[in-house]
């Protein structure tokens, strides 16, 4: 059928969908109805109407413009202005959207809902002229307020800081802020030394300067370089990391700077700002051994250099900032690293204080791009630990070796070559015996630090054993007892899972669990001490028989979660560690049987399974694991701002993540400890293995619970990226299904996730997975693009030119698979439906379309007859000669068949009955004398 007939069934068929709800779908037949559509009236009236649904899918720039194209056919066209308003209003052109509801009321002046609407636009209209009237004036009126030393009403401080704050946040409010004197009210915020003043002020430059350079630029003229870092120091805990935060989004600023031209204070923009960074960065180092700044400034200057420093990518050329932190400040790091708890004069520092320095001294070392540069590292820390260890006694060896300590946990290559200057092991060894505590514990740890170095293992092996034996049975403090213990348990652990690789007798390292379990279980030992059970716990977990009753001590479970979410950071990695030993969620290759004949012959060590790492004894684990409530615990890790939460420990949380997620019966409770929210940003950032882990467990949980339960709000977008990435070709087909699987329910949820899915260039790859040998992956394409064709920027794509996509479809609607046929003739009827010029390309994709068609109408599945049914009456619809090609053929004996099949297959003798009907109504066929 074509021109006003057709135009007129179409949108009739568009109004259904859109009661239905189904706006998307609707708008597609509206589009084709003006592709058919002449008049202008008829065209006036589907503009309006496609303007509706673009209204529904929130696309309001389309809706505008939908709209106005009716309004121009018809001025009077008060459903088209009301429309207009609508988008208008979202787009934040009110004066427009006012005029156009005026029009409105005009037209129909009892017109209860036009008078509401325009009511209520009058208000909002009214109330934002009257804000922007007097925001100079709120300004400085929340100035005043936080200003004055007389004003006791804490309340009234409190919502005058907030809305100061609240109100840079938003572009026009940070300039109006920075345009009205508001940036030397800040520094007077900042001058009176009161908390609550300091906090409001730091906040608000935050908003300032988020994003953008040239005003980050002015605001550090007049604050001047070094006032920030010296915030940093204080003793304030909120100040200070309010001043870390304002201080990050500084260095962003100015690294990134914005895309726009802006002009700040200064009428110019700054195009090189290196100068101003190192100006920063200079101060921040200076702060790291400052005497009066506080422990807690000293660990987030640490987590802020960790964070401005190294590249975000080793794909970006430029590395010079961590090459002037090395050459200008890396003694000052190793300072900190190497600081001695109980020495005089000591740099006052928390607990994480060593381990941010180790990572930050790692990540570092990690940026560098050359042999050159690695070898001026090298040498810097050699030339740091040796001017220690000669000439300044005991104090100065002590120092050395802590400094090494940090290395080893740090870059270990670097903690290597400084362990082999000469004297330094052996000192350690010599330490180890010493009556001091401190001398004890210095040396003690670091032989526990290098104990697990492969470099050093066979000395310690020959030499360390029976010391740490001998600390661990006769020292009396249990701080000593337990590092000892640690060092002991990394020598014990050199065979890995290798059941048949034991380094002590039997026994012994269930001895050594026992009492880091009794150790961790213990509170009244601080949680410092505690963490070194952990690590025991990371090193003996290799073995089977210690995870078994590791998790069958469900105290011991528990006091390490909790541990792990404590201020006790550095215990992460070890956690971690021990959670991916006993889910056995680390890689593990099969071997080749006949690599292990040919391993047999020639006498090579074979390694073996324990029994108890047999995939019932392990999932039995995660079952008590999950029950000692791992999902949050892992959830609170994640969440953790620590650099102890190093990429390699993400990976580590990612892969028990994914092995808590294989059984679909544990899915919702994982979500429902945090989990879901969890894996997204692990998804999405540290090692490449973890990010594909963390999409893996992402796309189990889309696959078996309901995404919009699972990710609730805006957090289902995030999850797409993700998804997709399982999609690459470098992936495993495992992972390949998994991520089509989850992406095909995301797909079915709306048309903004099919759009976000679009955005993220996944088609491409779902449509080469379509030509896939595996079945269950090229199935699981098939059905995804079956829902990704709902959008019509996906059906466009099957009307290509020199494309096989539609022929691909076609065939497979005939292939013997069952679950292959009905997702793809499901896509087939469709886009028939939506698309009828695809009717015409059917015939010629494949000689065969014909008997692929009769065959889904003779099916034994209702559901493929039903689904054949649609698209021959979509055919049939179409154009006139395709219905006679199909009434010429069996299909007409095919068709009567199942026309009389109503109470069998309802749904179907429907369809059938309308194909027949209009094959009477082109004249194909004549009805039967009872009018059937």
């Amino acid at each position: 059928m074509e021109g006003p007939e057709a135009a007129a069934q179409l949108r009739q068929e568009g109004n259904r969908l859109f009661q239905a709800g189904d706006y998307a779908a609707a708008r597609a037949v509206y589009t084709r109805a003006l592709e058919r559509s002449a008049g202008p009236p008829e065209r006036a009236v589907l503009h309006r109407n496609r303007a509706a649904c673009h209204l529904k899918l929130e696309d309001y720039a389309k809706a505008e413009a939908d709209a106005s194209k009716a309004i121009e056919a018809d001025g009077h066209d008060v459903k088209a202005l009301f429309r207009r308003s609508q988008a208008l209003q979202k787009l934040g052109r009110l004066d427009q959207a006012v005029y156009d509801l005026q029009r409105c009321v005009s037209l129909e002046p009892k017109n209860k809902a036009f008078q509401e609407a325009l009511r209520g636009l009058a208000s909002s209209m009214q109330e934002k002229m009257k804000l922007m009237s007097c925001t100079d004036s709120k300004v400085e009126q929340m100035f005043q307020i936080l200003l004055d030393p007389k004003e006791t009403d804490t309340d009234k401080k409190q919502k005058a800081a907030q809305n100061l704050i609240v109100l840079a946040r938003e572009e026009a409010g940070a300039e109006k802020i920075f345009q009205s004197d508001g940036l030397r009210l800040l520094l007077h915020l900042l001058d009176t030394g009161r908390e609550d003043a300091m906090l409001a002020a730091l906040r608000t430059l935050v908003g300032l300067c988020s994003g953008h350079r040239s005003r980050t630029m002015a605001i550090l003229a007049e604050l001047g370089a070094p006032r920030v870092p010296a915030i940093l120091g204080v003793e304030h805990e909120q100040v200070s990391l309010a001043a870390c935060n304002l201080l990050q989004v500084m260095f962003d600023a100015l690294k990134e700077g914005l895309q726009r031209d802006f002009r700040g204070k200064e009428e110019a923009l700054v195009l090189d700002p290196s100068k101003e960074l190192k100006l920063l960065l200079g101060h921040l180092l200076e702060m790291l051994t400052q005497e009066g700044a506080s422990a807690h400034g000293r660990d987030n200057t640490l987590n802020l250099l960790i964070k401005v420093v190294p590249r975000k990518s080793l794909q970006e050329p430029n590395n010079s900032l961590t090459l002037w932190v090395i050459d200008q400040g890396l003694k000052k790091i190793l300072e900190v690293g190497g600081t001695v708890c109980e020495a005089p004069g000591r740099l006052p520092g928390t607990e994480n204080s060593r381990m941010s320095a180790a990572v930050l001294l790692s990540k570092l070392y990690g940026d560098l791009k050359c042999d050159a540069e690695r070898e001026n590292f090298h040498r810097l820390c050699e030339d740091y630990v040796r001017s220690w260890f000669e000439g300044h006694g005991l104090a100065g060896k002590l120092r050395a070796i802590q400094t090494v300590s940090c290395l080893l946990q740090g870059p270990a290559e670097a903690g290597n070559r400084v362990l082999e200057l000469e004297g330094i092991m052996e000192s350690v060894l010599a330490l180890c015996a010493s009556v001091r505590e401190v001398d004890q514990l210095v040396a003690v740890e670091a032989l526990t630090h290098a104990a697990d170095k492969a470099k050093r293992a066979s000395f310690i092996t020959a030499n360390g054993v029976t010391l740490l034996k001998n600390i661990y049975k006769c020292s009396e403090r249990d701080s000593i007892r337990i590092r000892a213990l640690v060092g002991l348990c990394k020598l014990g652990s050199a065979g890995g899972t290798d059941f048949s690789m034991k380094q002590f007798a039997e026994g012994s390292t269930l001895k050594l669990a026992k009492q880091c379990r009794k150790w961790l279980c213990n509170e009244a030992i601080d949680a410092g001490t505690r963490r070194w059970a952990v690590e025991g716990l990371a090193y003996l977990t290799f073995d089977a028989d210690v995870k078994e009753e590791f998790v069958e001590d469900k105290a011991a479970v528990q006091a390490m979660f909790q541990l792990a979410k404590s201020e006790e950071r550095s215990v992460l990695f070890a956690v971690a560690s021990t959670l991916v030993n006993c889910s056995n969620s680390y890689d593990h290759e099969e071997p080749d049987p006949q690599m292990l004949e040919l391993a047999k012959y020639a006498k090579q060590h074979i390694p073996e399974q324990h029994p108890k790492d047999e995939p019932g004894c392990v999932r039995r684990r995660v079952r008590k694991l999950l029950a000692a409530g791992v999902g949050s615990a892992l959830a609170c890790m994640v969440k953790s701002e620590s650099p102890a939460l190093t990429s390699s420990c993400r990976e580590l949380i990612a892969r028990v993540f994914l092995a808590v997620v294989e059984d679909a019966a544990d899915r919702g409770g994982v979500v429902a400890q945090g989990g879901g929210k969890a894996l997204i940003p692990l998804s999405l950032e540290g090692t490449e293995v973890g990010q594909t882990k963390a999409a893996q467990a992402l796309a189990r949980i889309t696959i078996t619970c309901n995404p919009e339960m699972a990710f609730p709000g805006e957090r289902i977008y995030e999850v797409v990226r993700p998804l997709v990435s399982l999609l690459q070709l470098h992936r495993t087909g495992l992972e390949n299904f998994e991520g089509l699987m989850a992406l095909t329910n995301l797909a079915g949820i709306s048309e903004r996730l099919r759009q976000k899915i679009l955005k993220e260039k996944a088609v491409p790859m779902i449509e080469g997975y379509m030509f896939e040998e595996h079945e269950l992956i090229r199935l699981a394409a098939t059905e995804c693009m079956c829902n990704m064709a709902m959008s019509k920027e996906v059906q466009e794509l099957f009307l290509a030119e020199g494309s096989d996509r539609l022929k691909l479809l076609v065939l497979y609607s005939g292939e013997d698979d069952e679950k292959l046929r009905r997702a793809a003739s499901g896509t087939l009827a469709m886009l028939t439906s939506l698309l009828p010029p695809i009717c015409r390309k059917i015939t010629l994709v494949t000689a065969h379309w014909l008997e692929i068609l009769q065959a889904l109408l003779l099916s034994a599945g209702v559901e493929l007859q039903h689904r054949g049914a649609v698209i021959v009456l979509n055919m049939m619809a179409a154009e006139r000669e395709i219905a006679a090609t199909l009434m010429e053929s069996e299909m007409l004996e095919i068709l009567s068949v199942l026309a009389k099949e109503e109470q069998d297959k309802p749904r179907v003798a429907q369809a059938a009955k309308e194909c027949l009907a209009q094959a009477v109504a082109y004249g194909l066929i004549k009805p039967h004398v009872n009018g059937e």
